[in-house]
């Protein structure tokens, strides 16, 4: 049952967010890899946003699930050609880095709908094997995105290095944090800092996440990721 996990897990965000006297953050259910009964059976227990990491297994989970008012997130890196498909599925998309897939995602979303919700994914650690532009990268990035009538400039995501330490893994998220305040200086209406996992959403909670993506604490233990078809 998925329900007394999702309880449990909001619970502890909650405590987290008080003892670092701030706002509770959005819970962002890492759905990727699970089946669509899974998500069915969280949205009963009152969970709306939902975060997938391949645009193919986003499609079909959908349209098993056509029914339920949910709100989508993709959280996986975005190759180009699947920004028009990711522009018609999602309502966020979380993974911006480049500006060939702004304007991609910009071109592609349709003009009767919403702006599609975005964050700029930062390599907050200059990792070589993860995505995003550099904090350097940020301001530009940003301009673009809000330079295109189909793009809402939300704000920006990040995922840390694993550090085993604690402090550095907390100073990471500090760097995000002040990183997100100078952008929103430019950009006032920004105000979603996405940040935190199952294994440290309390350290993103301290240094000022809004939203945190946690899949493992609600449901378990994944299966290896796919390489989903170019």
């Amino acid at each position: 049952m998925l329900a007394p996990a999702l309880h449990d897990l909001l619970q502890r965000l909650d405590n987290a967010a008080h003892s670092a006297g701030r706002p509770a953050p959005r819970l962002l259910a890492v759905s990727k890899l699970q089946p669509a009964t899974a998500v069915a059976e969280l949205a009963k227990a009152g969970q709306r946003a939902f975060g997938e990491n391949y645009v193919q297994e986003a499609r079909a989970k959908q349209a098993a699930l056509a029914g339920l008012a949910l709100e989508w997130h993709l959280v996986g890196h975005l190759q180009s050609n699947k920004a028009r498909e990711a522009a018609a599925l999602f309502d966020w998309v979380q993974t911006v880095d480049r500006p060939k897939l702004v304007a991609e995602l910009g071109r592609h979303r349709d003009a009767g709908r919403p702006p599609l919700n975005t964050l700029l994914q930062v390599n907050i650690d200059d990792e070589a094997s993860k995505h995003g532009c550099r904090p350097d990268e940020v301001p530009a990035l940003a301009a673009l995105v809000t330079a295109q009538p189909g793009l809402a400039l939300r704000g920006l995501m990040a995922i840390p290095a694993p550090d085993p330490d604690p402090a550095r893994r907390r100073a990471a998220f500090r760097r995000m944090r002040a990183l997100f305040e100078a952008l929103r200086e430019e950009h006032p209406a920004i105000d979603t800092l996405s940040m935190g996992m199952s294994e440290d959403a309390e350290l993103a909670i301290a240094e000022g996440a809004t939203m945190v993506r946690i899949g493992t604490a609600l449901f378990g233990a994944r299966p290896p990721s796919p390489t989903e078809p170019a």
